[in-house]
């Protein structure tokens, strides 16, 4: 890690990511019907990918049909007015694209990956299953029993389980404290009208995003958006609230039992949002933390010094209206106590003593040299760019990353643990035989 660091170092030297970013020129404009576009131009190879977000995501499915959204994504390429399932299966295969959806809590993604002599072909495919998804009864019936399957296989991983039973205690009643795939109780009751009226409400222009990057012109890919999506026509129906940020909820602890020789424990709180200001420190804290693997302060402490756990590591998951803290572990049933007031004790010295001036040049050369890998391909720039609009973070985002994260000082890092790390308002679920485990509530000290 020390090399990597080195190396890191040396790169803002000889190449500053923010040069390599500044030849990346994303433009963006809205269409007449309120599409959101931004495109890069790139032509070293022949080949276009194409990313549309929707702003609705599992945090709008109703209550008692948890699933819906996921649901609804899931089935837009199985089967649409005009083709059958295994006949938008057949033509993308034959002209090499990939087309796929997936919802988040906060939205949901369509994306297609196509070269740009099929482009034709492949936007009349992306354009048919957004706009015309017939959800067929037997294809509903089909992909609910997958992935209601998923779910009855995730009972037997003890991570899955930790972190589901987490979600739910940290958010409380809010809308993100329920997994994005639904329950096996809830995805039964969602019926194909339910979907059709998900689908008609908020697959609309107004609430979309579209990014496009690759070997096209400006005037090309404005045509092409007017000749696929022209006709999208925004629903009678009003747009959909903004999700609220969570509010804090009261810590609490959490036993399940499962005969296991190791323990699998999740603790934290509600964190901050991506958009704000605070967010470029908070990466660095975190990273010397815990989120820089091997090299964390956690992972030393009480890894490699003490032995005491397989894993560690710390996380601020950031989305639109709030997010969340987490530290997740894994250690034997017999150290799992040891485990934890460690842990509690490196995030107090961590707080009271702030950051070394090694782990901070060591972290930010890491996140600042690192940075142009999330753009390197199309269909890593294509996402990154839907993430920008979606959280508002703009188009000099690319340029203002490594800047921001080169001004991180030490006083930041500290004041920004002591803020956003509340040892006195985790709230742990544990995963194991807790005969053997015998958990005590996490404690925070120094």
């Amino acid at each position: 890690m020390a090399l990597l660091a080195a190396l890191g170092l040396a790169l803002l030297v000889v190449a500053p990511p923010s040069a390599q970013a500044a030849a990346i020129k994303p433009v963006r404009w809205v269409t007449k019907s309120g599409i959101d576009v931004l495109f890069v131009e790139r032509h070293s190879l022949p080949t276009v990918h194409l990313q549309l977000l929707i702003k609705a995501g599992g945090a709008l499915d109703p209550k008692g049909r948890e699933g819906t959204a996921n649901l609804a994504a899931s089935l837009l390429d199985e089967g649409t007015d005009s083709r059958s399932s295994q006949q938008i299966a057949e033509a993308v295969d034959f002209i090499g694209a990939s087309l796929s959806a997936s919802a988040s809590p906060e939205s949901t993604v369509i994306s297609l990956n196509v070269l740009k002599k099929d482009l034709k072909a492949g936007m009349e495919l992306f354009s048919d299953v957004l706009l015309h998804p017939a959800f067929p009864e037997e294809e509903l019936k089909r992909v609910r029993q997958q992935i209601i399957g998923g779910l009855i296989a995730e009972e037997d991983e003890p991570e899955a389980v930790a972190h589901k039973a987490w979600q739910e205690l940290v958010y409380g009643t809010h809308p993100f404290h329920h997994p994005t795939e639904g329950y096996r109780e809830s995805l039964p009751a969602i019926t194909r009208e339910e979907l059709i009226a998900f689908h008609h409400r908020y697959y609309q222009p107004r609430l979309a995003i579209v990014a496009v990057v690759g070997d096209l012109t400006r005037k090309e890919v404005e045509r092409l958006l007017a000749d696929h999506l022209g006709q999208w026509k925004n629903s009678d129906q009003q747009a959909p609230p903004t999700v609220p940020a969570p509010n804090p909820t009261a810590p609490q602890t959490k036993l399940i039992d499962k005969e296991l020789t190791q323990s699998t424990i999740i603790l934290g709180h509600l964190g901050l949002s991506r958009n704000h200001p605070d967010y470029y420190a908070v990466s660095v804290m975190n990273y010397i933390l815990g989120g820089g693997g091997f090299s964390s302060r956690l992972m030393k402490q009480i890894r490699d010094n003490q032995g005491l756990v397989y894993g560690l590591s710390s996380g601020f998951h950031a989305m639109k209206a709030g997010g969340s803290f987490s530290i997740d572990l894994q250690t034997k049933n017999a150290t799992a106590n040891q485990a934890l007031a460690e842990t509690m004790k490196v995030i107090g010295q961590f707080q009271a003593d702030g950051a070394t001036q090694q782990e901070l040049d060591e972290a930010k050369a890491y996140l600042i040299g690192s940075f142009p890998l999330r753009m390197d391909t199309n269909a890593k720039l294509v996402g990154l760019l839907t993430s920008l609009e979606f959280y508002n973070l703009g188009l000099g985002y690319l340029n203002d990353y490594p800047k921001k994260i080169a001004a991180v000082t030490l006083a930041d890092v500290k004041r920004v643990a002591a803020r956003y790390i509340r040892p006195d308002q985790m709230t742990m679920v544990v995963v194991a035989k807790q005969s053997e485990a015998k958990i005590a509530s996490p404690k925070g000290g120094s």
